[in-house]
């Protein structure tokens, strides 16, 4: 009988490509200093990881959005929550974002810090969920490409829980793990391995 969840991305892989995404930006943008906007929550544990990979002296700010309305032609209304603190006029910018989708909230994102003027403007993402686009995106820095399926752990949340397993997962049974939150806690002490640690 299948479990509540399996191991979709480990976290020796997730370690090794935040490595060569932090090589791959600090190649990139030598010479300068690039401010680095983590979109919260879900991006906190990625973009921890990623600055420490990245020998430039980079800097950090946030922003928490929250998308509200029905998306239509392509768009989403987007409310700001939290915006940032960092003038990013004449700077380098890179959005740290957790993952992916349909693109509608983050290109909402992008056209409002477009706006402000940024000497250059890119996305980073730690999942890429391409097959279910809708708005035109460039990812510049993607970590994987991500099925079609419900997911969690580093960074990312079933219910503003999960954000610090490890690994990250896919669940097989959304329904079970809202009627019973407590299914995935082997995953957080490392009782249940992911397939590299069996090998």
């Amino acid at each position: 009988m299948p479990g509540p969840a399996n191991v979709l991305f480990s976290r020796d892989e997730i370690r090794r490509r935040v490595r060569e995404l932090g090589r791959e930006i600090t190649e990139d943008y030598a010479g300068r200093s690039p401010i680095l906007v983590c979109v919260m929550k879900g991006s906190v544990v990625f973009l921890a990881d990623l600055i420490r990979e990245i020998a430039l002296p980079a800097r950090v700010d946030f922003m928490a959005i929250s998308p509200y309305g029905e998306a239509t032609e392509g768009a989403r209304v987007v409310r700001i929550v939290q915006d940032l603190d960092l003038d990013i006029t004449g700077q380098d910018v890179l959005i740290i974002e957790d993952i992916v989708d349909t693109g509608l909230t983050l290109s909402y994102l992008e056209s409002t810090l477009e706006a402000r003027n940024p000497r250059s403007l890119e996305i980073c993402a730690l999942l890429d969920r391409a097959a279910v686009r809708i708005a035109p995106l460039r990812v510049r820095y993607r970590g994987f490409d991500c099925p079609v399926s419900f997911v969690v752990g580093y960074g990312l949340d079933a219910g503003e829980r999960w954000r610090n397993i490890p690994d990250i997962l896919t669940v097989e049974d959304p329904d079970a793990l809202e009627a019973d939150p407590e299914l995935l806690v082997p995953f957080l002490d490392g009782s249940v391995a992911g397939p590299e640690a069996a090998r």
